[in-house]
């Protein structure tokens, strides 16, 4: 059963707006999207009004980058937000990748998502000031890239969604660290070999 489950995941994209202060008090929406499959995250981008035509053009250079990077979704969640819109949508059915929309007040339906963000919040949102628009995107994006190259993740093994870990190691000779037990095993001293 769990294989089919992690079968399916590769197929699914996951689709949410969150917004982040700026110095003078303003809101900027910030789009962004994670593929369950392997947890990349794309931050599509950020302005301080949502309108349709914005949303649908994000929508846009997302279905044209994951056809350059050869994926294939089959299936893109979101929540009732009102900017993502009935335009929206079909432009996901015309590239064939069903829309299915989460139940009203139900962020659990998207909790990949939903934690993404949490993560983004506290690891970024929270620790900076931000100037203006161009200020959170450049943020925003060196996240991305950390997230996506960098930050290990447990789901994965302890790899990051576009750097897999290396071959496992039954030897840890090549590492030169010694490890020395002191007080029975109960304390363990390690050290560099020279």
């Amino acid at each position: 059963m769990g294989r089919f489950l992690r079968s399916q995941t590769q197929g699914i994209l996951a689709l949410d707006f969150f917004t982040a202060d700026l110095l003078n008090g303003t809101k900027v929406y910030v789009l962004a999207v994670i593929e369950h499959g392997n947890g990349r995250v794309r931050v599509l981008g950020a302005t301080q009004h949502p309108v349709q035509s914005w949303v649908v053009q994000q929508g846009r250079n997302l279905i044209m980058d994951l056809g350059d990077a050869g994926a294939r979704a089959k299936f893109v969640l979101h929540d009732r937000d009102a900017s993502f819109t009935q335009a929206f949508d079909a432009l996901f059915q015309a590239a064939g990748i069903r829309v299915i929309r989460s139940a009203a007040q139900v962020p659990r339906m998207n909790s990949i998502m939903e934690r993404w963000i949490g993560s983004c919040r506290r690891e970024l949102l929270d620790r900076t000031l931000i100037w203006n628009l161009r200020h959170v995107m450049m943020l925003l994006r060196e996240y991305e890239d950390f997230y996506n190259s960098h930050r290990p993740h447990r789901a994965l093994d302890q790899a990051a969604p576009l750097r897999p870990l290396p071959d496992r190691v039954t030897d840890l000779e090549h590492f030169r660290v010694r490890r020395h037990d002191r007080v029975g095993g109960v304390i363990h001293e390690y050290r560099q070999v020279a």
